[in-house]
């Protein structure tokens, strides 16, 4: 459900590592008070905890929170670790997250804007 989540307009990743303990509530006020953004939007919110194997995310649902939490048997998420803020994703993005890559392919082909032709 996780790898292709589709139904929020935005996704955020907690950079750095979080303490999974935290339920609903201590996200949404993290979300709130640290990154100051407002979690009943549709909008959702990953976290990541310090081994990387693990992660939780938090989605608003119209009628309430949904706390989603994911842990891989093998391997580790390629999560940022050297920022303690968020950080908004594309669907590109978001798509080699859960396929275990890094968020920035610096050999990916990027989108060219502003051509014209000559």
């Amino acid at each position: 459900m996780l790898n292709d989540f589709k139904g929020a307009d935005k996704v955020y990743i907690a950079c750095g590592y979080t303490d999974l303990r935290k339920g609903i509530d201590g996200l949404a006020t993290m979300v709130q008070q640290q990154f100051e953004l407002d979690p009943f939007t549709n909008t959702l919110f990953l976290f990541c905890g310090r081994k990387r194997d693990r992660i939780k995310g938090l989605y608003w649902e119209r009628d309430g929170f949904i706390l989603l939490y994911k842990r891989l048997e093998q391997g580790a998420y390629q999560w940022p670790r050297n920022e303690a803020e968020v950080k908004m994703l594309t669907q590109q993005q978001y798509r080699w997250l859960m396929e275990g890559l890094k968020i920035e392919q610096p050999k990916a082909r990027k989108d060219v804007t502003g051509l014209s032709m000559i």
